[in-house]
């Protein structure tokens, strides 16, 4: 007789992972999201996820996820709490293990669910279906902790930038206001910031754009990096 595969004898739980994508559009910090199309829960407004399948790791089927819904092969990817409420999901015991994503919006190009996918400023999220509001609350709360100690603010930001961008995107994850000399000079003080230079003399005089620097921070972080204000 031939084995049947996956076949138990006592009940045990499915799998999915969950993604909380960011963005920022220069002035508020953003989430997508998607509108359901079936039951449970049809026509609300959900994170991007699914079932896990047989031959991928929960990170992979994130990554998958994000490609699906923005179109991006790769994107800065964090796992940050797995969600194991028993009856969080009404058709069955279903474990989600949570990421979240931070993708610049001008390389978003949509995926296979663009005509259901939207981004929303977080002051302006409506009510998630299943534990999705819970998810955010925390993906929020772990990316404002996580800007303190390594600069994935960055990832959200085109790779050429000013100091006044860089500043509203610190205000917005952070939800504060800063004095913009005061944050100029805590930057320059880190060094993290390489100035663009343009010698072109045909091109106008601009506001002077920066990009990252991560040798600086490589060292920064051996020593025990943490950006305070």
């Amino acid at each position: 007789m031939e084995e049947q595969k996956y076949c138990y004898a006592y009940p045990h739980p499915a799998v999915t992972t969950d993604c909380v994508i960011f963005g920022f559009d220069g002035t508020k910090l953003k989430v997508l999201l998607i509108e359901r199309g079936i039951d449970p829960y049809k026509g609300k407004w959900a994170l991007p996820g699914g079932f896990l399948r047989m031959d991928e790791s929960a990170e992979q089927g994130a990554l998958r996820e994000l490609k699906e819904e923005t179109g991006l092969e790769t994107a800065y990817i964090k796992q940050f709490h797995t969600f194991t409420e028993p009856k969080r999901d009404p058709r069955e015991r279903v474990i989600t293990i949570a990421y979240y994503a931070l993708v610049r919006l001008q390389d978003v190009q949509g995926g296979d669910d663009a005509a259901r996918a939207e981004w929303f400023a977080l002051d302006d999220v409506p009510a998630l279906a299943f534990d999705h509001d819970q998810i955010l609350r925390i993906a929020t709360r772990e990316l404002r902790q996580q800007i303190h100690f390594e600069p994935v603010g960055f990832e959200l930001l085109p790779k050429q930038f000013t100091i006044r961008e860089l500043q509203s995107l610190y205000e917005a994850v952070l939800d504060v206001k800063f004095d913009r000399r005061n944050f100029y000079k805590k930057m320059q003080h880190l060094e993290l910031l390489t100035q663009v230079v343009n010698d072109d003399p045909n091109v106008p005089k601009q506001p002077f754009f920066f990009e990252f620097n991560p040798k600086k921070y490589e060292e920064l972080k051996h020593k025990g990096f943490r950006l305070e204000f």
